[in-house]
């Protein structure tokens, strides 16, 4: 074992305190700080590594102090150990000014109040090079550090090739200027005529420094305890609302004016976040604690970037639920900004060909491609396959509105807050929300579409996953679920002519009967449509009141349910609904038979695939014939509308009101059926 040299120890002493030129920045500016300065200038070179200058209007150094400066453990700001438990100051150690000589070349400035003239020092390795030369100076201190990191090859080797310093350094100067207001603050690269930091209050610092959007979406909060039985402390500052959206968490902390991390308390307040905003949204905060000084522990890092205090528990978890009950009060109302959408492509007659030609007025391409071929927005056309097909315009284009109002209405119509109050129906909602699966609810959320597979299967992306979910399922429970919902604030849908129920019923059962021609079967249909039209006669008063359902007391029906705003379900259907209304139904109990009721409504507006044969797969043959080309265009056109609805109307609904029970986990609804990672390692093995 030997001893090591008092030069070998300070530097790497100093090579742990200054870890990069933002590290001493910071030292300078807090020494500035406690120097009472009410303007700091930083101008840098090359990242820091050629210059740093901290220039400020502080008190001063004094002549007789200036060889003993940059000594180490040689500080103004204590004087004995037990002075730490109440220090106010910034610095404390007397370590920084040493450590800033053994790894660069400082020069000191500085003039004190009444003196003629300036005094200007040189310092190698903690000593002063020669006597201070007496200069011109205006008022306060000005500290030069060139050549950082001079005698640190791997160190300065390892900076030269980072890009991200002097951003790093204007970031920590905005923190500073953000809490101390008092003080105005400028960085600017040497040489610049423009500085790109400069404060002047909070609220315009948060503005220049993280944008208007961001310092428009923030609002105030306070919280304060004064009880001496557990932790006195008070904490005011800035945090975003439910309108701000962000990729990653910026927290600006001050603990009684010292910029610090606290893992314990952005974590705290980065769950609340998730909780209570769509998505986890990331949030921006600001926020500064004062604390009784003999509460706090300064002494617990070497670049002071952390303390401890005492009852940090508590203390935290007084913010964490200020902070909660203020976010859910923002979360009741939310701005959204409108964008201009190219409509062109919105609807089912779109074609890839002309949203290609197409380009925005100022040259620019109104495609984007996709980053790392992984799409990320559910609004971006390019990543959907019918950017890669052509396809055929139904000759009825008048049956699909624009896909914007159709997310407009989507939007505008939620559902209603004051359901009827029926202890059933209340309990078959929270039945619903209680079976919802929370892996299942995130991919219906955050999915983007991408087509149909076939006439049932249509494609998801969630992340990097490919999934293939059966539409009937989906759009199925959903019509379920919104028919609770929405219990008795349903719109209704006019049917253009009364449609008569013995005849609808009638119907249905020559459909499904394996004899209709039958004069017995034929009898039999006859007695079940008549049961059937009575029963539903004496039900509509109910089902006109709850489900907007019209029957008049000649058994005729008149109107529909809307269920989905600008949908409306196939009416080739009604015979089967009808039946179904009167077959099915447990008209008994009151819970079951609303369940009844709109299991029955969910599978007659589930999104089925039309009756007629899909004319572009294997079904075109039976439209071969001359005189089927009438109902080969009708064909065309349902089709085209279905997958229209599907894309346009079914899956925004789905992300805004559908809650998945956890039994399509195992029934095939969903079906993973590719992975991005998986692929990548098959073709690196390719």
């Amino acid at each position: 074992i030997q001893r090591l040299e008092e030069c070998v120890v300070n530097r790497i002493a100093a090579g742990e305190v200054i870890q990069r030129p933002v590290s001493a920045v910071k030292e300078l500016i807090e020494n500035s700080l406690d120097a009472d300065s009410t303007s700091i200038s930083v101008v840098v070179k090359d990242g820091g590594l050629k210059l740093i200058q901290v220039s400020d209007d502080g008190h001063g150094i004094r002549y007789e102090d200036l060889p003993i400066l940059c000594e180490r453990y040689t500080t103004s700001k204590l004087s004995k150990f037990e002075d730490l438990q109440s220090i106010r100051s910034m610095g404390f150690r007397g370590e920084a000014l040493a450590s800033m000589t053994y790894v660069g070349h400082v020069t000191v400035t500085t003039i004190t109040m009444g003196q003629l003239h300036g005094y200007r020092a040189t310092y190698r390795d903690g000593l002063m090079v020669d006597e201070p030369k007496a200069c011109a100076a205006v008022k306060g201190t000005q500290i030069m550090i060139e050549n950082l990191f001079y005698n640190m090859a791997a160190r300065r080797k390892t900076l030269q090739n980072s890009a991200d310093d002097y951003p790093k350094i204007v970031d920590i100067i905005s923190r500073f200027g953000i809490h101390h207001t008092h003080v105005s603050f400028s960085c600017r690269k040497h040489g610049a005529g423009r500085a790109d930091v400069h404060t002047i209050s909070r609220l315009d610092a948060i503005r220049s420094v993280y944008g208007a959007s961001v310092a428009r979406d923030l609002m105030n909060i306070e919280v304060s305890d004064t009880g001496p039985l557990i932790s006195v402390f008070k904490m005011d500052g800035f945090i975003s609302n439910s309108n701000y959206i962000a990729k990653k968490t910026t927290m600006v902390l001050f603990i009684n004016d010292r910029l610090i991390d606290c893992g314990a308390l952005k974590r705290a307040i980065e769950i609340v976040y998730t909780a209570t905003l769509p998505k986890a949204s990331k949030p921006f905060i600001y926020m500064s604690i004062i604390l009784p000084p003999e509460h706090v522990d300064v002494n617990i890092h070497p670049t002071k970037r952390e303390v401890s205090f005492l009852n940090q528990e508590f203390v935290i978890e007084k913010i964490q639920s200020v902070v909660g009950s203020k976010l859910r009060s923002s979360n009741e109302s939310r701005t959204f900004q409108e964008q201009t959408m190219d409509l062109s492509s919105s609807g089912p007659m779109a074609t890839s060909k002309d949203s290609t030609k197409e380009s925005s007025p100022s040259g620019i391409k109104s495609q984007k491609v996709p980053h790392k071929m992984v799409r990320t927005d559910t609004l971006d056309p390019s990543g959907r396959l019918h950017a890669y097909m052509q396809m055929k315009p139904p000759g009825n284009s008048e049956r699909g509105p624009c896909f914007s109002s159709v997310r407009s209405s989507i939007r505008q119509r939620r559902n209603p807050s004051d359901t009827a109050d029926l202890t059933s129906i209340q309990e078959l909602v929270n039945e619903i929300d209680n079976d919802c699966h929370p892996g299942l609810l995130d991919i219906v959320r955050n999915c983007t579409y991408t087509g149909m597979a076939d006439e049932i299967f249509a494609l998801l992306q969630h992340n990097t996953h490919l999934y293939l979910v059966n539409v009937i399922n989906l759009s199925k429970e959903l019509m379920y679920q919104q028919v609770l919902r929405r219990f008795a604030h349903f719109n209704a849908i006019q049917l253009s002519e009364p449609a008569s129920l013995p005849e609808l019923v009638m119907l249905a059962l020559k459909e499904e009967g394996t004899d209709p021609e039958g004069n017995e079967s034929k009898e039999l249909r006859g007695k079940i449509a008549e049961m059937n039209t009575e029963l539903l006669k004496q039900k509509a008063g109910m089902l006109e009141e709850y489900f907007s359902i019209h029957i008049d007391s000649n058994g005729n029906m008149s109107s529909l349910p809307v269920i989905l705003d600008q949908y409306t379900p196939d009416m080739d259907r009604i015979p089967e609904f009808i039946l179904c209304l009167g077959n099915d139904v447990d008209w008994e109990d009151e819970k079951i038979c609303f369940q009844t009721i709109a299991a029955v409504l969910g599978n007659f507006y589930a999104m089925h695939p039309p009756l007629l044969p899909n004319p572009s797969g294997d079904g075109l043959k039976f439209y071969r014939k001359e005189f089927d080309e009438e109902l080969r265009l009708e064909a065309e056109n349902a089709w085209a509308q279905r997958e229209w609805s599907i894309q346009h109307v079914l899956f925004p609904s789905l992300r805004l009101f559908f809650k998945p029970p956890t039994s399509m986990v195992t029934n095939g609804t969903f079906v993973q059926v590719a992975s991005l990672e998986k692929l990548y390692r098959i073709f690196e093995r390719c």
